[in-house]
C-alpha cells in the first residue's frame, strides 16, 4: 500500500474507521476517496495504533470496507476575505446562492489559533439594538457576547432576526462593521428567508452567510460554527474590521457533537453529553474575542430542550456569555412579545461605566419591582385586586406598565402583526422605565403600553408606532 494511501475498516453513520500502516495521518487532516475525490473525511481522532476515526462530510453512501483513502496532508479550508461578503457558504466555500464560485485571494484553516493574552482587549461601548427589554436588562458590550436562550417556537430565531436588522439594516454598515451567519442545526427555510430580508434591503454585501442546516450530517452541522468562525477571524486580524457574529442555534453545534461522539464510542458524561462538551464549547468560544484594534460581538441564540434551562447542553453555554435573554413560553402564551422573562434576564454590563449611573440604578429598582409584583400576583390570582393594600396596588399597577412597555412590535413580523416595526434607543428606555417606577404614567391605563415606541407617546395623546 502507499504510504499516503489508507483503507477503510468500518462505517458507522458518518463515523468512518479507516487505516494507515505507515504514514499516519495527523488530527484533522483531510481524506479523499481514491476512487471519488468528493468524497471528503476528516481525522477525528485514533481508535487504534494504526486506525482513526474520521467523520464524513459527504455522502456515506460511497464509502464501503477495503475502500482506499488518500491523505491530502491538509486540513478543511475555506476562502476569507472581502470575496465572501454577500455570499452564502458551505464548510468547504463552496457556494450555495447559485451565484458561481466565490473570489477568493487566501484559503485559511477552520482551526485558528487562539488569540494571546496579551492580544485580547475590551470594548467599552455598548451595542444599541433598539429592543427595550434586551438593551435595558441585558445590554450588549461590544466585543462581547449575548445568549437569548428559549424552547420551541417561542421566537428566538424571530428575535435573533429582528436584532440582525436593527444592528444591520438600519445603521446601513455605520463604520467598518461587516457581519458573518453561522446557521447551526436549523430550518433551511429560516434562512432562506434571512438571506431574502438582507437582499430587499441591500445590506446583503456586508454580510457572509454560512449554512449547515438541520437536515446535514451532524459532522457538517459541527464544523459550520468553525468556517463562520474563521471568516469573521480574519475580517477581524487582517483587514482590522469590527464584527457582529450570529449564530442559530448553539445548543445545535452541542447536539451534534453528542451525535459523533456516540458513534465514536466515547463514554457519555453529565446528563447523557459527551466527555468532551466543554472542551469543544471553549474551542468555539475562545476564538469569539476581541484584539487590539478589531472587535467580534457574538450573538447566540440557544434552543432549550423541553424547556429545561438546567440541561447540561445548555449549561455549558453560559461560562461564556456576558448577557442572556431567556425566554419564556408563559410570557408568550400571555401574547406579550418579545417573550422575554425580564427578571431572569441579566448583563455582566450593567456597570456605571459601561451604561451610565442612571441605567445602573434603574435596573434593580426594575426587577425589584417586578419581583415583587410576582408575589402579589398570587394574592391577586385568590382574592382579587381590590384585596391588595394602596401601596401594593400602586407597586402591582406599575409592574403592569412597565412588563407591557417592554413589549415591542419587530419589524420583521410586520407581515405577521400587521404593525409596524419600532427602534427605541436604550437612553429613551432607561429614561421611561425611571418614569414609570417614578409614577409619571399612574394616570395612563396598563393596556395603554402594549407595543408602543416611547412613552411619550401616551402623553401627547398619540397612538404608539408599533400599535
Amino acid at each position: 500500500m502507499d504510504k499516503d494511501h489508507g483503507k477503510v475498516i468500518s462505517i458507522a453513520g458518518q463515523i468512518v474507521e479507516v487505516e494507515f500502516t505507515e504514514n499516519q495521518p495527523d488530527l484533522h487532516n483531510l481524506l479523499i476517496l481514491e476512487d471519488n475525490e468528493s468524497t471528503k473525511m476528516e481525522v477525528m481522532k485514533s481508535s487504534g495504533p494504526s486506525t482513526f476515526y474520521s467523520l464524513c462530510l459527504s455522502e456515506a453512501t460511497n464509502i464501503y470496507k477495503g475502500a482506499r483513502v488518500i491523505n491530502t496532508k491538509k486540513p478543511i479550508t475555506v476562502p476569507v476575505g472581502e470575496g465572501v461578503l454577500g455570499r452564502v457558504m458551505d464548510i468547504f466555500g463552496e457556494q450555495l446562492d447559485g451565484l458561481g464560485e466565490i473570489k477568493y485571494s487566501e484559503r485559511k484553516t477552520i482551526y485558528g489559533d487562539y488569540p494571546s493574552y496579551a492580544d485580547i482587549s475590551a470594548h467599552q461601548e455598548i451595542l444599541e439594538t433598539g429592543i427595550k427589554p434586551i438593551d435595558f436588562f441585558s445590554p450588549i458590550a461590544k466585543g462581547g457576547k449575548i445568549g437569548l436562550f428559549g424552547g420551541s417556537g417561542v421566537g428566538k430565531t424571530l428575535l435573533l432576526t429582528e436584532i440582525i436588522y436593527n444592528v444591520i439594516v438600519l445603521k446601513k454598515g455605520v463604520g467598518k462593521d461587516v457581519s458573518v451567519f453561522a446557521g447551526v442545526g436549523e430550518r433551511i427555510r429560516e434562512g432562506q428567508e434571512l438571506h431574502q430580508i438582507l437582499k430587499e434591503q441591500k445590506v446583503l454585501p456586508l454580510v457572509s452567510l454560512v449554512f449547515g442546516p438541520m437536515g446535514e450530517n451532524p459532522a457538517v452541522r459541527f464544523l459550520t460554527a468553525f468556517t463562520a468562525t474563521t471568516i469573521a477571524e480574519y475580517f477581524r486580524d487582517v483587514l482590522k474590521k469590527n464584527v457582529l457574529f450570529f449564530i442559530d442555534n448553539v445548543f445545535r453545534f452541542a447536539q451534534a457533537g453528542n451525535e459523533l461522539a456516540v458513534l465514536m464510542k466515547n463514554i457519555p458524561s453529565e446528563d447523557g453529553y459527551q466527555a468532551t462538551l466543554a472542551s469543544e464549547m471553549a474551542a468555539f468560544h475562545e476564538r469569539l474575542v476581541s484584539s487590539q484594534g478589531s472587535s467580534i460581538s457574538a450573538i447566540e441564540t440557544i434552543y432549550v430542550p423541553n424547556d429545561d434551562i438546567l440541561d447540561q447542553g445548555v449549561q455549558a453555554i453560559f461560562p461564556f456569555l456576558d448577557s442572556t435573554v431567556i425566554l419564556s413560553r408563559p410570557v408568550y402564551q400571555e401574547g406579550r412579545l418579545p417573550a422575554i422573562d425580564l427578571i431572569s434576564s441579566t448583563s455582566a454590563n450593567l456597570s456605571p461605566e459601561l451604561v451610565g449611573e442612571l441605567h445602573n440604578e434603574t435596573v434593580p429598582r426594575a426587577q425589584n419591582l417586578l419581583k415583587e409584583a410576582a408575589e402579589l400576583e398570587r394574592i391577586v390570582s385568590l382574592v382579587s385586586e381590590a384585596e391588595l393594600s394602596p401601596d401594593d396596588k400602586l407597586k402591582y399597577k406599575r409592574s403592569l406598565r412597565l412588563r407591557n412597555y417592554m413589549t415591542q412590535s419587530f419589524h420583521v413580523a410586520q407581515s405577521q402583526t400587521g404593525r409596524p416595526g419600532v427602534y427605541v434607543p436604550r437612553l429613551t428606555t432607561v429614561s421611561d422605565v425611571n418614569d414609570i417606577i417614578d409614577g409619571k404614567y399612574d394616570d395612563v391605563s396598563e393596556e395603554k403600553f402594549l407595543f408602543i415606541g416611547e412613552a411619550k407617546e401616551l402623553l401627547n395623546g398619540q397612538k404608539g408606532e408599533g400599535q
